[in-house]
This record gives structure tokens, C-alpha cells and sequence, in this order.
């Protein structure tokens, strides 16, 4: 196994750690949940440079890369639901898109072609990464004593914290590249779900 698909199998460890860490009642466990998802971050960002670089692209790479990226953030959504820390609605939508995509790699890949991801899937990605982690900074700050509160407490408008401002503004925008990425997506391949009918 080459050093990106090891990385992509460290998400899927990575993933299960955020989820014990997100859950788990000790002091500073937002903070470590915040930590492992920064590395799972940083290990999709370095699995696809690496592979580009060094032509290590694989189908192994092709399939479970967007997979692991997509287990990923849905679960650190679906527990922030668990957490009321989202609305649901905004994570149903996610994860409805996040299936329909798999679905149709799944299919794509039982007809022997394989589906890789766009660059709009790519923008999706990285603005729902960029939510979840500004919800979990939202959510732990407070445990960094002053120097985290003098960083992400500060008011810039009325009452609320920039932190808070923008991590609402980060969940509108990684729920609409979501759903504007996952139609382009099915409609540029609607070929592969249309011929049967």
C-alpha cells in the first residue's frame, strides 16, 4: 500500500478517534476532537498532493479517497446534530448527497468506470471541513483560557463572538456548494443511472 492510501486508511482511524473524543465527558475532550479532525484535514490535503506528485494514483485511491473524506464529515455533522450544534435539516441535505454521490460511484463502478472527483466536489469539501472545524473551535475556545478568548471572543458586530458569525456563515456555504456540487455531479453522469431506464 503507497503512502497515500495509507493516509486515506489514517482518515478512517482518525474519524473513529474524533467521534470517542467528540463524546467523551473529560476535560478539554472539544479541544482533542478538534485536534483529530485537523489531522484528518491535513491527511486528505497530503494524500492527494502526494499522489499528483509522484503519479501514485490508484483505484484503490480513486474510490476510498472521496469515501473517507465523506465518512469523515459526516459523522463530525451528525454528531454536532447529536450535540445540537447544527439543525438537522442542514445535515440531512449533506448526508443525502453524500449518498447519492457514493451511489452513483458504486454504479459507475459496477459498469467498470470509475468516477473521480470534480473540482466542485473538491471546493465542497474543503468549505464543509471548514465548518466543522470552526464549529468545534466555536465550541472549545473557551477551555484556552484568555489568550483563546482574546483570539476567537472578540466582538467585531453586535453581541455575538466572530467566531460565532463565522462559523454560521461556514455552515450556509458548505451547505450550498453541497447541494450545488452534488447536482452538477449526477447531471454531467446522468448517463450511467439514465441507460437503464
Amino acid at each position: 500500500m503507497n503512502l497515500p492510501n495509507k493516509l486515506t486508511v489514517s482518515r478512517f482511524v482518525l474519524t473513529g478517534a474524533f467521534l470517542v473524543a467528540i463524546y467523551w465527558q473529560v476535560r478539554f475532550h472539544e479541544t482533542i476532537a478538534l485536534v483529530l479532525f485537523v489531522g484528518g484535514g491535513i491527511s486528505d490535503l497530503l494524500d492527494g498532493l502526494i499522489a499528483r506528485r509522484r503519479k501514485l494514483i490508484t483505484n484503490f485511491g480513486i474510490l476510498m479517497d472521496p469515501l473517507a473524506d465523506k465518512i469523515m464529515v459526516c459523522s463530525a455533522f451528525i454528531a454536532f446534530v447529536g450535540l445540537n450544534w447544527i439543525p438537522a435539516w442542514m445535515v440531512v441535505l449533506i448526508v443525502a448527497r453524500e449518498l447519492a454521490i457514493t451511489g452513483l460511484r458504486l454504479l459507475a463502478a459496477s459498469r467498470n468506470v470509475v468516477l473521480a472527483a470534480e473540482g466542485y466536489g473538491k471546493h465542497k469539501t474543503i468549505s464543509q471541513i471548514v465548518a466543522i472545524i470552526a464549529i468545534l473551535v466555536l465550541h472549545s475556545y473557551g477551555d484556552w483560557g484568555a489568550a483563546g478568548t482574546a483570539v476567537f471572543g472578540f466582538r467585531v458586530v453586535g453581541q455575538a463572538p466572530w467566531v460565532e458569525t463565522f462559523a454560521d456563515i461556514s455552515k450556509w456555504v458548505a451547505v450550498a456548494l453541497t447541494a450545488l456540487s452534488g447536482w452538477l455531479y449526477l447531471w454531467r453522469n446522468r448517463a450511467i443511472y439514465l441507460q437503464d431506464l
